[in-house]
């Protein structure tokens, strides 16, 4: 698995090598004033934290670091998915993790906790991250810098043999 997730990051870091660094901090109309570099800044951020759950043991997407440099910083945020790229290319054993969350809007209530895995969260972290390409992809397509990416940017896998099946 941890082939289609380094696949998938070398792929978002491809794109960050095409943008300036207006592009990269430019707001986007279409996604209520969000920037290619924040939907990075998320994306990158997430794999952080479930990272840090191999010492911890525990992963909380709700607090993450939200580090504004990951976002307006073009080349710090591609030197920052090398980093993840690294950290995927060392062979990881699966581990049981505490997933906490918070899902309610007011102040007060006790996170939920769940058992999953390490695995079972990068699959969930893959597929968080195409999400974002497609809002990412989005943003392109507003600049009109569609030529920067393939097609098939922003699309789940399934999507994609599904569109080539289509084609045969």
């Amino acid at each position: 698995m941890t082939r289609y997730i380094i696949n998938n990051l070398l792929e978002i870091n491809d794109l960050l090598s095409k943008l300036s660094q207006k592009q990269y901090n430019t707001k986007s109309e279409v996604l209520t004033q969000a920037s290619i570099g924040q939907h990075v800044r998320h994306i990158v951020e997430f794999y952080q934290c479930l990272f840090s759950a191999e010492h911890t043991k525990e992963v909380n997407y709700d607090v993450r670091q939200r580090d504004l440099k990951l976002e307006t910083d073009i080349n710090f945020a591609s030197q920052t998915i090398e980093g993840l790229v690294k950290f995927l290319s060392k062979p990881k054993e699966d581990f049981f993790v505490t997933f906490i969350a918070d899902y309610s809007t007011s102040d007060g209530q006790a996170p939920l906790t769940f058992q999953t895995t390490f695995y079972r969260e990068l699959a969930y972290n893959l597929e968080h991250s195409i999400h974002h390409q497609a809002l990412i992809k989005v943003a392109i397509a507003e600049m009109n810098l569609c030529p920067l990416i393939a097609d098939t940017f922003g699309y789940a896998p399934s999507t994609i043999r599904h569109l080539n099946q289509c084609v045969q």
